[in-house]
């Protein structure tokens, strides 16, 4: 009984890291790479620190791609 929740903690802890360093990467990505003609970089800064991993895990997916395509940054 004591083992279940010292695996858990071994597969949480590293897991939730990994999301927050993920949520950090992409936002400091758009901040810094993202063009700042309009308001395209204030939305997705926004959209990524409101809805946290799951948000960075949308930039990074749809927008980052595209951003890369036509800027090459």
């Amino acid at each position: 009984m004591v083992l279940l929740p010292l695996l858990l903690m071994l597969f949480i802890v590293p897991m939730v890291l990994l999301a927050f360093a993920f949520w950090v990467w992409m936002l400091v990505d758009c901040a810094t790479k993202e063009s700042s003609q309009g308001n395209d970089k204030i939305i997705w800064i926004l959209v990524i620190i409101f809805t946290h991993w799951l948000g960075a895990l949308i930039y990074y997916l749809v927008r980052r791609p595209e951003r890369k395509r036509l800027l090459g940054a």
